[in-house]
């Protein structure tokens, strides 16, 4: 296996590795020592089939449900990631962390490309560990301690494409509403992270939406500066691993006329701390 940097803020690609092959210990181990270094790994010529990609997961964590789409029928832990040709949104298209508004969040989200846009669809990926301690200490010492409420129904952009293709008539769904707080310690590394996104989190615990406003844009701004940012642009048969405890992520929606179709697993967390 070998372990190549980005070069960028985070993230690695991983190559000389099969991954429709069971890993041993040894090598699950160093595959999970590269993914908290580098809090992306990037598995480029991976067309693992659904069952294989499940596999592969199962070495990582276990997975968890989405809770907004039903996966796939042979697979339900597996879910459709697709835009196509005629639609002008995508799916979860602004920065977030997968499901923050949920009391145990995913640890981590997986992708496998199956269908790209000959241009466009690239996905963004943010260094939360970096922008906590690059964070100016007057903000540190403001929000350390702090919870912040998070909601599954604060941005429209965040709506999955079957929430856009419903039947207006029908009833809302559920809206989701967690608390956790706005500093993670990463239960396996130990560091500490920015743990808000514009996409869910809408006040501090103890304040009101209007008093928490400033101090959240001005962390909104911070956390998606250049220098925590780096940008993956995929390939048919590419596999991602990201830590979800960690990072934001924002997939670009700059590919409208032409169809993307991924496949998402996301692995069960636990309760932020």
């Amino acid at each position: 296996m070998r372990v190549t940097p980005s070069g960028g803020a985070l993230g690695a690609f991983v190559t000389d590795i099969d991954l429709s092959e069971t890993p041993s210990e040894q090598l699950r181990q160093a595959l999970r020592a590269a993914w908290h270094e580098h809090l992306v790994l990037v598995f480029p010529d991976q067309p693992l089939n659904e069952a294989a990609f499940l596999a592969f997961a199962k070495t990582i964590g276990e997975p968890g449900r989405y809770p907004f789409v039903t996966g796939l029928a042979d697979f339900p832990d597996i879910i459709e990631v697709k835009k196509l040709e005629h639609e002008k949104n995508n799916f979860g298209g602004i920065w977030h962390s997968d499901t923050l508004y949920l009391d145990e969040p995913p640890m981590a989200s997986m992708l496998v490309a199956r269908e790209i846009p000959p241009v466009g669809g690239d996905t963004e990926f943010a260094n939360m560990n970096s922008a906590w301690e690059q964070l100016p200490l007057e903000l540190q010492q403001i929000i350390e301690h702090l919870t912040v409420v998070n909601r599954s129904d604060l941005a429209d952009v965040s709506k999955t494409r079957s929430d856009r293709l419903a039947d207006p008539g029908q009833p809302t769904r559920q809206a989701y509403q967690s608390e956790h707080p706005a500093v993670r310690t990463h239960p396996e590394t130990g560091r500490k992270a920015l743990y808000v996104n514009i996409a869910h989190t809408s006040h501090f615990v103890g304040m009101t939406e209007a008093e928490s406003r400033p101090i959240l844009e001005a962390i909104f701004e911070h956390q998606i500066q250049p220098q925590f940012v780096w940008r993956l642009t995929w390939k048919p048969g590419m596999l991602t691993l990201w830590d979800n405890r960690c990072l934001l992520h924002n997939p670009i929606n700059d590919y409208d006329g032409h169809r993307r179709l991924m496949h998402r697993i996301t692995l069960a967390g636990d309760r932020p701390y």
